[in-house]
């Protein structure tokens, strides 16, 4: 008889004995990126050989050519920047080099795989598996793209992980807090800003904005060409060696008054002047942040910086001033991204007792009758998540329906992006209102979409994952937040509009389907007020007076009302004929 062995928590033989196989965090950033690997919560960032540093620099060098910020063509539409890349005959963004061309995801994959390399090398392990950090505007299309880096360099992607949110789980678990934080990252190619919740473990992004034309390198840009207008002779230098030399005397005034060599110079007052708009930029999309989350400054606990651009003392002393307290610091805000990767890879790997959510930048819906949005998903709804709302047919023996799904904030379809269409067929021909059609919304952790419609009464399933075939700029996710503000009161009475033009549009459908069958209960004249005024609700509807199309609305039900009474008394009478009174009683 074989007996049961009774093991205490935690140390059964199996499945336990089997160490799971180790994972690395990864922040591929813009200028610079770091590999870190955590370990019973202890936590190893690993340097670059080449200068010692943790940082090493996101530039892969094709035949003699130098390759920067390619992160940012990540999932981009090729044809938004063909006239600067060539474009091979698939259609794919290539850069041209003396070694021949190579794509954004390709560079990426060089990258991830030196980052992976140095980790093996200085671990002693072997890492297949990663957590990979993208900036919170990442939409499917560039989330795609890194995953499909990772897998040439080797790596299985476990999660593609927030930066802000990376930034709140090393902060949470290092330093115990608990309240609601701005997580401000200010890189070197992008601006981030999230709003988080932290308690009793759980990390929930309340809302996040950012801007991809706003970092480091922009302000090593604007330095460049101060120096450009004062009279520098620029043909000294290339545009990549100016920029370098501007970032050099940037981290040097950050810690000294002034930076100064043969060809230039650079004052701390300069460096305030040439940052300060900037910075202002970067408060106006945190007022927009906090704003979505639906906050004031006051309610935040603290602020945690992130990014290697926040060391420049002209932005601590904008934050402190901004959030009205001084900003916490007690991670470097160079490695704070890498560490919450590592942090969230262990957890995935071996399990932890905290929870994280992110959030959806963008509302998710599809369209509905009249060109309206019905939204299933929320902006800034917390991920994963899943959302399902049932429709119904428009038409009498309607057996498809078309789906098509739509992101943004307006109230009517063609104010906002189009995502995917399908149609769902085998409907059963039923009358209008009937047929139970559930449309479900589901986005998984890394923040792709897949949308599946289902008939109640057969069963018939379609569905769509959506991958748009070219990235989403946050210049147009930025966009369209503010035509959502500026255009808010105007969007409703759009809405508003439509609803009564479908609800017109359902009710003349509908009488004249009753008037096909049933002339016979009405008078002549009866019947010649009810063409009437479905004659004047119909020219009602043409116009934008939704008060008029109400109203009218309103007259033809009271006009129909007495017809579907005595519709009504005829299906009754219909239903009764040749039963006994038992028979309705029982």
């Amino acid at each position: 008889m074989a007996l049961l062995q009774i093991h205490e928590p935690g140390q059964t033989p199996a499945p336990h004995a089997t160490p799971a196989e180790p994972a690395i965090g990864i922040d591929l950033g813009t200028t610079h990126s770091v590999v870190a690997f955590s370990h019973a919560e202890k936590i190893e960032v690993y340097d670059d050989p080449a200068s010692g540093s943790t940082l090493t620099p996101s530039v892969i060098t094709h035949g003699d050519t130098e390759l920067r910020s390619f992160k940012r063509f990540m999932g981009k539409n090729p044809q938004d920047i063909a006239t600067h890349y060539a474009l091979a005959e698939d259609n794919v963004l290539r850069f041209e080099t003396s070694a021949g061309t190579i794509t954004p995801v390709e560079c990426s994959a060089r990258l991830l795989r030196q980052l992976k390399e140095r980790a093996e090398s200085q671990s002693g392990q072997k890492f297949g598996k990663a957590v990979i950090t993208v900036p919170a505007y990442f939409d499917d299309a560039a989330r795609t793209a890194t995953r499909d880096a990772a897998r040439l360099a080797g790596l299985e992607v476990l999660r593609l992980l927030n930066e802000p949110t990376a930034a709140a789980l090393a902060y949470g678990l290092d330093a115990q807090e608990e309240g609601t934080f701005a997580i401000y990252d200010l890189g070197g190619g992008t601006f981030d800003v999230s709003i988080l919740k932290l308690e009793k473990g759980v990390f929930q992004v309340l809302a996040t904005a950012g801007d991809t034309q706003l970092g480091g390198d922009d302000i090593d840009m604007a330095i460049m060409r101060a120096w450009v207008e004062s009279g520098v002779d620029e043909t000294q230098l290339s545009q990549s060696e100016w920029l370098q030399l501007a970032r050099k005397a940037k981290e040097y005034v950050t810690e000294h008054a002034k930076y100064e060599d043969e060809r230039v110079a650079l004052s701390r007052e300069t460096l305030d002047q040439l940052t300060q708009p900037w910075i202002a930029r970067s408060m106006t999309i945190v007022d927009s942040a906090l704003h979505d989350a639906g906050l004031k400054v006051e309610a935040l606990d603290g602020v945690v910086l992130v990014g290697g651009s926040t060391r420049m003392p002209q932005v601590r002393e904008a934050v402190a001033t901004y959030f009205r307290k001084p900003p916490l610091t007690g991670i470097d805000p160079d490695e704070v991204v890498a560490v919450g990767a590592a942090i969230q890879a262990e957890a995935l790997t071996v399990g932890a007792d905290h929870l994280l959510l992110d959030v959806t930048p963008l509302s998710l819906g599809l369209e509905t009758m009249g060109g309206l949005v019905e939204k299933l998903i929320w902006r800034n709804s917390p991920i994963p998540t899943s959302v399902a709302q049932e429709f119904t047919t428009y038409q009498d023996g309607q057996t498809a329906m078309k789906i098509h799904v739509l992101q943004g904030e307006r109230e009517m379809v063609d104010q906002c992006r189009s995502l995917a269409e399908f149609t769902l067929r085998g409907i059963p021909p039923l009358p209008a209102n009937v047929a139970r059609i559930e449309v479900r919304f589901t986005i998984d952790a890394d923040g792709l979409l897949t949308v599946s419609a289902k008939e109640m009464t057969t069963g018939t399933e379609q569905r769509v994952e959506v991958k748009p075939s070219y990235g989403l700029p946050l210049e147009e996710v930025e966009a369209m937040l503010r035509a959502s503000m500026e255009h808010a009161q105007e969007d409703i009475m759009l809405r508003l509009l439509a609803e009564a033009r479908v609800e017109a549009e359902r009710l003349i459908v509908e009488l004249n389907a009753a008037i096909a069958k049933d002339r016979n209960l009405l008078s002549d004249a009866e019947f010649a007020t009810i063409q009437q005024q479905v004659e004047t609700l119909s020219v009602a509807c043409q116009g934008t007076n939704r008060e008029q199309i109400d109203a009218e609305i309103e007259q033809l039900n009271h006009l129909a009302n007495p017809f579907a009474e005595r519709r009504m008394d005829k299906a009754i009478a219909s239903a009764l004929e040749g039963k006994k009174i038992e028979e309705v009683s029982s």
